[in-house]
C-alpha cells in the first residue's frame, strides 16, 4: 500500500485539529452551543480525514467508479443517519415538518444534494487522480476557507482562537506542500541549527579574546 511520512500525517492531523479548533472557538463566542453537537462534528472532521484514505483504497481495491462510491458511501450514511434518527425519535417530527413545508424543505434538499453530488464527484476525482492526501488538503482549505468568509458576509464576533486555528490549517497545507517537495525544499533541522550556533560562539569568543 502507499506509504506516508511524518510529514504527511503531521498536515493531516494539523488540518483536522485547526477546523476542530475553530468549531470550539464558535463554541465560546456562542455558548448556546450544543455540546452533542460540537463533538458529533469534531468526529465528523476526524472521519473526514479518513475517508479519503478508505475511498481511495477501495477504488484501487475493487476498481470502482466514481458513481459506485458516490452510491454506496451515501447509502450506507443514509442506514447510519436513519439509525440515528430512529433511536433519538428524531424521525416523526422531522417527517411531520417536511410535510408542513415540503418546497422549503424537499426543494432545498434537492439543490443540496444536487451540488454535493458535484462536488463529491470532484473530491473523487482528485482522489483517484492525485491521491487522497492532495484531496484531504482541497477540502480542508475549501472549509477554513468558508469561514474566512463567514467573517466577511455575516456579522459575528470574533476571538483570536480563530486565528490560531487558521495557523494551523496553513501549517497543514505548508506540510502537505513540503512533503510533496521535500527534494527541493531544504528545511534547517534542530542539530544543523544548534551546530551553527555553537561555531558562532566559538567565533565571538575568539574574536573577543583576540
Amino acid at each position: 500500500g502507499k506509504r506516508y511520512n511524518i510529514a504527511d500525517v503531521s498536515a493531516a492531523l494539523c488540518m483536522s485539529l485547526g477546523l476542530i479548533w475553530f468549531t470550539l472557538a464558535d463554541s465560546t463566542v456562542a455558548p448556546n452551543f450544543n455540546f452533542t453537537g460540537v463533538v458529533l462534528i469534531s468526529l465528523a472532521l476526524c472521519a473526514d480525514a479518513v475517508i479519503g484514505n478508505v475511498q481511495e483504497k477501495a477504488m484501487k481495491l475493487h476498481n470502482g467508479s466514481n458513481s459506485e462510491m458516490v452510491l454506496y458511501s451515501y447509502s450506507i450514511g443514509f442506514v447510519y443517519i436513519l439509525f440515528g434518527l430512529t433511536c433519538t425519535s428524531g424521525l416523526s417530527p422531522a417527517v411531520t415538518f417536511c410535510s408542513k413545508h415540503p418546497v422549503q424543505t424537499y426543494g432545498y434538499a434537492f439543490l443540496f444534494s444536487l451540488t454535493g453530488y458535484f462536488g463529491i464527484s470532484f473530491v473523487l476525482a482528485l482522489i483517484k487522480i492525485f491521491g487522497a492526501l492532495l484531496a484531504v488538503t482541497v477540502t480542508t482549505g475549501r472549509k477554513a476557507m468558508t469561514i474566512v468568509l463567514s467573517f466577511l458576509f455575516f456579522a459575528k464576533p470574533f476571538t483570536f482562537q480563530y486565528v490560531w486555528s487558521g495557523l494551523l490549517v496553513v501549517l497543514g497545507i505548508f506540510l502537505n506542500v513540503y512533503s510533496k517537495n521535500m527534494d527541493k525544499i531544504k528545511l534547517p533541522s534542530l542539530h544543523g541549527f544548534w551546530k551553527k550556533s555553537v561555531e558562532e560562539r566559538k567565533t565571538r569568543t575568539l574574536s573577543q579574546t583576540v
